[in-house]
């Protein structure tokens, strides 16, 4: 599978309640790994047991190497577009509450340089050619528009199916809605409905309430797993990459395909830690319906 977007370095503390202002309180845990929506959602599909490759924007500064030996350690393929790139990556400042695995994040996104455009000229050759396996689905998540846009044209020229993470709008989801067959949005989602410009099918997560999905002819819901959860930290970007996963499969259908993602998103908010789950879902790798 094919993944582009967003990659973060996470600094997660994990805390028996969230400080209020001006509180100091100590942390009963504390880890770093590698985020973003799309490489949450590579790991994924790796741990799933299927080939993840990661086209993002890691670069050279010292921090960036915590996100590349995680990659590794959980068996992504990452692809930096520009590998001397100075400057540091996005950093995400995440507390997870110890009672029920609720989260807070203060992060930033990817923010534009000016050798990014240096690195639009390494993606092209970085792609599948004719004479290579096409990877079964991509999966964008609307971070680094360009390569976004580039991937999504190149997956819709090849008839390979695209995902689209729709968490919340970004301004280039006006020129990519166009090139996508599914787009996957969460309730907090604001912007314009992915049906308006002509995406075949609509889906809305929210939490733990039933995935509702849409298509020209049907509709319907998927109910969630009723869990504990631990911790909710990128449950939804696992969600779909485990929903790409499936999509990737070419079996089932869509209600198949979020129950399967469902599942493994429960999994996943079952187990403390941002990597403490992977081994538990590697065994759902071959429950695909």
């Amino acid at each position: 599978m094919l993944l582009a977007g967003l990659c973060t370095v996470d600094q997660v503390q994990r805390v028996a309640d969230f400080p209020v202002p001006g509180e100091k309180v100590r942390s009963l845990s504390m880890d770093v790994a590698a985020g973003g929506p799309a490489t949450n959602a590579a790991v994924t599909v790796a741990a799933l047991g299927a080939q993840a490759t990661l086209l993002t924007v890691a670069g050279a500064h010292p921090l960036a190497a915590l996100a590349r030996a995680d990659l590794e350690a959980h068996g992504v393929d990452l692809v930096d577009l520009d590998p001397e790139l100075p400057d540091p990556p996005a950093i995400s400042a995440i507390v997870v509450r110890e009672s029920d695995g609720e989260r807070t994040v203060v992060s930033r996104n990817a923010h534009a340089s000016s050798r990014f455009v240096l690195s639009m000229r390494s993606l092209h050759a970085q792609l599948p050619r004719p004479e290579d396996e096409m990877p079964g689905c991509v999966l964008l998540d609307g971070h680094h528009p360009e390569v976004a846009l580039h991937v999504a044209r190149w997956a819709r020229e090849r008839g390979v199916p695209v995902v689209l993470d729709a968490g919340s709008w970004k301004p280039v989801f006006a020129e990519l809605l166009p090139l996508v067959d599914i787009a996957a949005c969460s309730s907090l989602y604001r912007g314009d409905d992915p049906r308006e410009h002509g995406v075949p099918v609509v889906i809305t997560t929210a939490g733990p309430e039933p995935v509702r999905w849409s298509t020209p002819e049907k509709s319907g819901a998927v109910p969630v797993p009723v869990t504990r959860a631990r911790d909710t930290l990128g449950a939804g970007d696992v969600w779909h990459g485990a929903f790409a996963y499936a999509v990737a499969g070419d079996e089932g259908d869509v209600p198949a395909w979020i129950a399967f993602a469902n599942e493994v998103a429960a999994e996943r908010v079952r187990h403390e830690g941002p990597r403490s789950w992977t081994a538990a879902v590697a065994k759902m790798g071959e429950g695909l319906p």
